[in-house]
């Protein structure tokens, strides 16, 4: 089950006011970002695109927290909704890599249930493009990855997983672009005035844009 359109713009509106900050705005982004990419795609639904692309990052209503942390509340929020392709979205949103992501044996037993559900799961179309939408949009609007990725960079610093999923993300890429027959770049409104936009990254306790 799906939440509708409206319902989602409602959940994000709340978990706005819950936990200000830009996550929002970059939250629609990626709904519209995901909603374009799809409608150029034989055989993707575009209105599911647009709900789980929006509903990404719900785990942030739970406040300002790491990575895996609202991945998990995002998860459990979804399930206790009853909408499934939405907790599943938010589960894989941050793992472009997938099972290789967990080289590793996670300390809490939010990532350790991660690492199981994650690992017991093939990426699919819907993962692979909001993991996708996740790098293009901002809360400003659409960027090409490379700046997206510098700006994460920026504000997390740079690991060696952070490359490998760039080339992942690279590579999905490109197959959304064959079957799409154009640029993801082309479905993306005003990208070109975005991307050359320059604001210092955000960071936890400065106010929302």
């Amino acid at each position: 089950m799906l939440p509708t359109i409206e319902q989602a713009r409602e959940e994000l509106e709340l978990a706005g006011k819950l936990n200000p900050g830009p996550w929002v705005k970059h939250s629609l982004n990626v709904g519209l970002a995901a909603r374009n990419i799809a409608q150029k795609v034989p055989g993707m639904d575009a209105h599911k695109a647009y709900i789980v692309g929006m509903l990404h990052d719900i785990g942030r209503r739970v406040g300002i927290v790491d990575i895996p942390t609202h991945v998990y509340a995002g998860y459990q929020y979804a399930m206790e909704k009853g909408w499934e392709e939405v907790a599943r979205i938010c589960m894989t949103h941050s793992y472009p890599l997938m099972r290789d992501e967990f080289g590793y044996d996670p300390a809490t037993s939010h990532e350790k249930a991660i690492k199981e559900y994650i690992c017991q799961t093939e990426a699919y179309d819907y993962d692979k493009l909001i993991q996708i939408c996740d790098a293009l949009a901002t809360d400003y609007g659409f960027v090409i990855l490379e700046k997206r990725f510098v700006d994460v960079t920026r504000r997390y610093g740079i690991m060696e997983s952070y490359i490998k999923g760039w080339e992942v993300t690279f590579r999905n890429k490109e197959v959304f672009e064959a079957q799409m027959g154009c640029s993801i770049y082309d479905v993306l409104p005003d990208i070109g005035r975005t991307t050359l936009l320059c604001p210092p990254p955000w960071k936890p306790g400065q106010s929302a844009k």
